[in-house]
C-alpha cells in the first residue's frame, strides 16, 4: 500500500516540486536518473538540488539506487505529490480526506472541491509493471516503459472513456485528470459484491447492469473487466466504474470481451441469487447487445445451451 501524501504536502516548498518534476523528466529516458543530470532537469543549482534530494528522499518521495552511477527515481508518493500539486494549482482539489478504497491497481481518496469528490491514483505496475505492460494495449508497443508511464497511460485511458461515456452511460462523472490521477464523482453506494439486494430486486439490478453495458456498446466501448467489484448500487440505480482496460467496439477482440463481461456478471447473479436468476445463455445475451436488441434477461430464460 502506498501512503497518503496529503500530510507531506504541507511540508514541501516550491523548489521541492522543481526537484520532483526534474526526476520525473529524467525518468522519460532512464529508469534511474543520474544524480549529475538532476540539476539540469530541475532547473536548480547543484547545491540546491542536493539539498532538495535529501528532503525528498527523507519523505519517501524519491528513492536512490547505485548501479554504475548514483541514480534516483520517483516513488508513487512522489508522483502523487506532483499530481496533487497540479490539482491544487488548478483549484480542482482544495482538501484531501480519508481513503475510500485500496485496490490492486488503484488507491481512492475523498477530496474536497466545490463538494466532496473522489481522487483515484492509478497504481498499475507498482508491483510488477512488466506484466501489466504485456497485458495492456496502451503500453505494449514501447521499448522503455516505467511504472510511471504505465500508470499515467491507464489514467488517460480511463479518463478518456469516462468523458466519452458520461452522461449517456451511468459512469462516474469525470472532473479533472493529471498524470496518473483522476478526480471524479464519488460512487453513490456500495459495490455490488457488498450490496444486500432483496430477492425481488436481483433480476432488475442484473438488467440495469446489462442495459448500461448495452448503452456503453452503443457509445463505442466495452468495459472488458466487469465484475461485482466495479458496479456500485444505490436507490437511484447502478454505476459502472473502473474503465482503464476498456476497449473500443472496433477492437478486434471487443465482442469476445463483451461476451466475457456478460458471462462474468450473469454468473455472479447465478451464484449469489440462484433462485431468482433465470438460466440464460450468456453468449446469446451478448449477441443481443451487439445487435442492439437487448431488453431483459427474462427474454432469455431457459435459453441455456
Amino acid at each position: 500500500m502506498v501512503g497518503n501524501v496529503a500530510e507531506t504536502m504541507a511540508e514541501l516548498e516550491p523548489e521541492d516540486f522543481y526537484l520532483l518534476s526534474g526526476v520525473e523528466q529524467g525518468m522519460r529516458f532512464s529508469e534511474w536518473v543520474n544524480v549529475e543530470k538532476i540539476p539540469g532537469y530541475a532547473g536548480l543549482s547543484e547545491e540546491n538540488a542536493e539539498y532538495r534530494i535529501d528532503r525528498c528522499a527523507d519523505r519517501d518521495l524519491i528513492r536512490r539506487e547505485t548501479i554504475q552511477y548514483e541514480g534516483y527515481q520517483l516513488t508513487f508518493m512522489g508522483y502523487d505529490a506532483l499530481a496533487l500539486h497540479t490539482f491544487a494549482e488548478r483549484e480542482t482539489v482544495t482538501g484531501m480526506g480519508s481513503s475510500l478504497g485500496v485496490g490492486k491497481e488503484s488507491d481512492v481518496y475523498e477530496v474536497e472541491t466545490y463538494r466532496p469528490m473522489a481522487l483515484k491514483f492509478h497504481r498499475e505496475g507498482y508491483t510488477n509493471f512488466r506484466e501489466v505492460n504485456k497485458e495492456r494495449d496502451y503500453t505494449s508497443d514501447n521499448n522503455h516503459v516505467s511504472w510511471q508511464y504505465t500508470a499515467r497511460k491507464a489514467a488517460e485511458r480511463e479518463y478518456g472513456a469516462l468523458e466519452d461515456l458520461y452522461p449517456q452511460v451511468s459512469v462516474p462523472r469525470p472532473i479533472d485528470h493529471n498524470r496518473h490521477a483522476i478526480v471524479m464523482e464519488k460512487l453513490p453506494g456500495p459495490e455490488l459484491a457488498n450490496a444486500k439486494l432483496r430477492s425481488e430486486q436481483a433480476v432488475g439490478v442484473l438488467d440495469l447492469v446489462l442495459r448500461e453495458m448495452d448503452l456503453a456498446y452503443r457509445a463505442g466501448y466495452v468495459h472488458a473487466d466487469i465484475s461485482e467489484y466495479n458496479v456500485a448500487v444505490s436507490d437511484d440505480g447502478i454505476v459502472i466504474f473502473d474503465w482503464p482496460q476498456s476497449v473500443e467496439t472496433d477492437h478486434e477482440n471487443a465482442d469476445e470481451l463483451l461476451a466475457r463481461d456478460v458471462d462474468n456478471i450473469v454468473s455472479y447473479f447465478v451464484r449469489k441469487y440462484p433462485s431468482e436468476t433465470p438460466d440464460v445463455d450468456a453468449d446469446a445475451v451478448a449477441d443481443a447487445i451487439v445487435d442492439g436488441e437487448f431488453e431483459s434477461v427474462r427474454a432469455f430464460a431457459g435459453s441455456e445451451a
